[in-house]
């Protein structure tokens, strides 16, 4: 009897969560507030700590015990990629999740029974689906789901060398169906190729109509597509991105897209078809929000790295992009491996990057910060504040309708003992509550400003290493 009864539970969860799927619209453009999201009927900013993006296509890789640290962090997004790009077996240090043993490859398509591919096992015939690996893309956007995590799939990447395409399945040698012998992986993202274009294309469609039903998910186009090139493949992207929106064009609800736009930053003069999110790579300092907010689009740092493996130059980045106007911060984070899914890999020399609990948690106060704000109704703003010492400070703030002032204030690198910030704010007339917030150790000090005559007003930090947040809170 416990046995029947275990599984009507489980049907009936099914039943629920298959019709939650169903009602809910996706993630969307915030109608209020259009660089933010509206998630699940509320207000959102995309906040993750990501492993090396193989989740999904990596068979080693238990996303169960990965998905729960994420939750536990309070973060609430990942990132992923669909399999067209996979990393070499024999990397020394193995990074992240990005290496892959042998025969441990998932990807769209399935083995043919020719022998033959480079890291394990068969072909692929690129006109039959792998169900496994459709399976197993579900499962892992319903498991983050149910933990509130949004899922961005990115649908494909730049070959970063040779090596890459050659390991990739549609490279000719790695499959049986491709005549095109092309070795230039540079032209792999392009309109020049038919029949390479022809398999891509497919396989856009299929993910899309897998994934149809599922509200916690967005897609961008393809990582990093403008790695190595003169000129970024706009053209393939803008096509890819119009294969993406027909494919969805019957459907209730649609999803997001995301163009992944540059390093550092780029202007971009003008709104893209249909590309409601603009993400960057190592976006420090922040001017790639500033350059682009008027596009009323969310603007995302989703990958960061190369900084060392301290967590400092990670939360200095996430703080600095959130409070200067940024919509997604998600971090690359080197301590989630196959089996170090719970994310407590020792990062080692020869790896580009940090991560670990320490940092998540420093990123999950981050998070807590912005729910104490209205952001919706915020925008950035400055010029109420100025630092009058240490003098090689940066301050990025967020200013709202209802006179809350949120800022981050950061000291330069080479500054590395204890300090104070002395600053002058410039405040209407009332009464308002202080809150200095230790990023590190989330310690507050809070203090009450009454009657308040209205003008400049010289504030005192609590003593601080490198970086503290402040809220200004008018009372009513």
């Amino acid at each position: 009897m416990n046995d029947i009864r275990l599984f009507i539970i489980l049907l009936l969860a099914g039943i629920v969560l298959s019709c939650s799927m169903e009602s809910n619209p996706p993630l969307s453009l915030h109608p209020e507030n259009p660089h933010y999201f509206l998630f699940r009927g509320k207000p959102a900013i995309l906040i993750g700590s990501t492993e090396s993006y193989m989740a999904v296509v990596s068979k080693d890789f238990n996303y169960i015990a990965y998905l729960n640290e994420i939750a536990s962090s309070g973060l609430n997004v990942t990132r992923t990629f669909s399999g067209v790009l996979v990393g070499p077996s024999g990397l020394n240090p193995k990074i992240g999740t990005f290496t892959i043993a042998p025969e441990r490859y998932l990807c769209p398509w399935s083995r043919s029974s020719v022998p033959g591919y480079p890291n394990g096992g068969n072909k692929f015939d690129l006109t039959k689906w792998d169900e496994a690996y459709f399976s197993r893309l579900k499962d892992f956007v319903t498991e983050a789901g149910k933990r509130n995590i949004v899922v961005e799939l990115d649908l494909f990447s730049n070959y970063y060398d040779t090596v890459h395409w050659k390991l990739s399945p549609l490279y000719f040698a790695n499959n049986i169906n491709i005549n095109d012998k092309t070795k230039k992986y540079k032209e792999i993202l392009s309109l020049s190729h038919p029949e390479i274009l022809e398999v891509q294309e497919k396989m856009v469609r299929k993910i899309i109509s897998e994934l149809k039903n599922f509200d916690n998910l967005y897609y961008e186009i393809c990582n990093e597509p403008y790695y190595n090139y003169k000129k970024p493949p706009v053209d393939w992207e803008k096509y890819m991105t119009a294969v993406v929106v027909d494919a969805e064009k019957d459907f209730v609800h649609k999803h997001l897209i995301s163009n992944n736009i540059a390093n550092n930053f780029l202007k971009l003069e003008n709104s893209r078809e249909n590309v409601s999110i603009y993400n960057f790579h190592y976006a420090r300092p922040p001017v790639a929000v500033t350059m682009n907010y008027q596009l009323n689009k969310v603007i995302g740092d989703n990958e960061t790295g190369f900084d060392g493996r301290e967590d400092e130059p990670y939360r200095n980045e996430a703080w600095n992009f959130i409070l200067a106007g940024g919509g997604i911060f998600n971090h690359l984070d080197y301590s989630f491996t196959a089996g170090n899914e719970d994310g407590t890999f020792i990062i080692t020399k020869g790896i580009p990057g940090g991560g670990g609990k320490s940092l998540r948690h420093q990123f999950r106060i981050l998070v807590d910060f912005m729910k104490g704000i209205d952001y919706i109704n915020m925008v950035p703003d400055t010029s109420f504040i100025r630092i009058l010492k240490p003098e090689n400070s940066t301050v990025h703030a967020l200013v709202g309708k209802d006179e809350t002032y949120a800022a981050y204030i950061n000291n330069s690198a080479d500054q590395k003992d204890m300090t104070i910030s002395e600053i002058e704010v410039d405040l209407p007339v009332g009464s308002y509550e202080v809150i200095w917030l230790n990023t590190k150790t989330e310690a507050k000090e809070i203090s009450k400003l009454d009657k308040h005559p209205g003008g400049k007003l010289r504030l005192v930090s609590p003593e601080y290493s490198r970086d503290i947040a402040l809220k200004i809170t008018a009372l009513k």
